[in-house]
């Protein structure tokens, strides 16, 4: 199974994406601050623009294998080999301060926030299950930071003109 994380609003708090499973829409996603790490970055590089707790995981390819979380007393999804982190889990939660650099899911989104986390994590986790009896589980998370919209910086800005107005 192929999962693919789409963070497409970022703020000082947060990070928003989309989830992706097997190329169609499955529901939103809520992390830390992106500060642009990426996986191929060094080590070091990646360390020293961490902020623990406040900082989402490095963009890149993991491999995910379910197992037992000792902090949630369940049977969790769990991204391998990220860089600088350890203990990273795709859960239900609902603002960025619940993420310590994990994945949180859900169906609504705000800035800042998502909702319907617990019957959204529940349903992934059917699915997750069901994966993982057939085939391994990777993660892509990739960032899409685009400009303001509406601000083209080629276009040169014009004033209106006014019939009737001095020059």
């Amino acid at each position: 199974m192929q999962l693919h994380v789409i963070r497409t609003t970022f703020t000082d708090q947060s990070s928003v994406g989309e989830l992706y499973l097997n190329g169609a829409f499955y529901c939103y996603t809520l992390e830390d601050v992106d500060r642009e790490l990426r996986a191929d970055l060094p080590l070091e590089a990646i360390r020293t623009r961490k902020i623990f707790a406040q900082t989402a995981i490095p963009t890149g390819n993991y491999e995910i294998i379910l197992n037992w979380s000792n902090r949630f007393q369940k049977q969790m999804p769990l991204l391998l080999r990220v860089p600088g982190w350890e203990g990273v889990r795709i859960h239900s939660g609902n603002y960025a301060h619940q993420t310590e650099g994990c994945i949180l899911l859900g169906k609504l989104k705000l800035d800042n926030m998502v909702g319907v986390s617990n019957k959204t994590f529940e349903a992934f986790m059917i699915e997750i299950r069901r994966a993982a009896k057939r085939e391994k589980i990777h993660i892509e998370i990739e960032s899409r930071k685009t400009p303001l919209a509406g601000l083209v910086a080629s276009q040169p800005m014009t004033v209106p003109t006014v019939i009737g107005a001095p020059a």
